[in-house]
């Protein structure tokens, strides 16, 4: 008999730490649309990677961002949802939960840009719950990985969202 052991989780040296360029990206947020990192340019973006749309964690995760968004627009951010899950998938979710920002796929190549940002989980095939603020500039100033049954809350985005406003104000 051939057991293998489990691929690694995440190394924490690999998440993008801030002070790192943004890696671009363009995913699907609807099957017939993109979404590109950089049509945001100008303005602050979170990034909400989680494993996927129909766990109970990641529910009330992006349910609670849903619930507070105001409060980042407020503070003059984009958010955006990203998992390996598809397009039709995130339709379902978005739709059954009454979402009012994006989702997007993460799906083909898999896991392609959580990759790129350091929080794709092997193992699972899936993303870490990992959460990065991005500055108008396109530069990472914060992010986060949450243990995989934890859901990190807002507090930790809206602080680094009005330290970034405040860091403008004062410019």
């Amino acid at each position: 008999m051939n057991i293998s052991k489990p691929a690694p989780q995440n190394d924490p040296d690999t998440v993008l730490p801030a002070g790192t360029r943004a890696p671009e990206f363009n995913l699907h947020s609807t099957p017939d649309q993109t979404i590109k990192l950089s049509g945001f340019r100008g303005r602050p973006v979170v990034l909400a990677f989680y494993p996927a749309d129909w766990s109970p964690v990641c529910g009330d995760q992006i349910g609670l961002y849903n619930e507070v968004l105001s409060e980042f627009q407020d503070l003059g951010a984009q958010l955006l949802g990203i998992s390996v899950d598809g397009v039709w998938c995130h339709a379902a979710f978005t739709q059954n939960r009454k979402l009012h920002f994006p989702l997007l796929a993460d799906f083909e190549p898999k896991g392609v840009v959580a990759r790129l940002y350091g929080v794709y989980r092997e193992s699972d095939g899936t993303s870490e719950r990992a959460l990065f603020v991005i500055d108008a500039d396109g530069v990472i100033r914060w992010s986060y990985v949450s243990p995989i049954g934890v859901n990190p809350g807002a507090d930790g985005i809206l602080s680094a969202l009005e330290e970034l406003q405040n860091k403008q104000e004062n410019k």
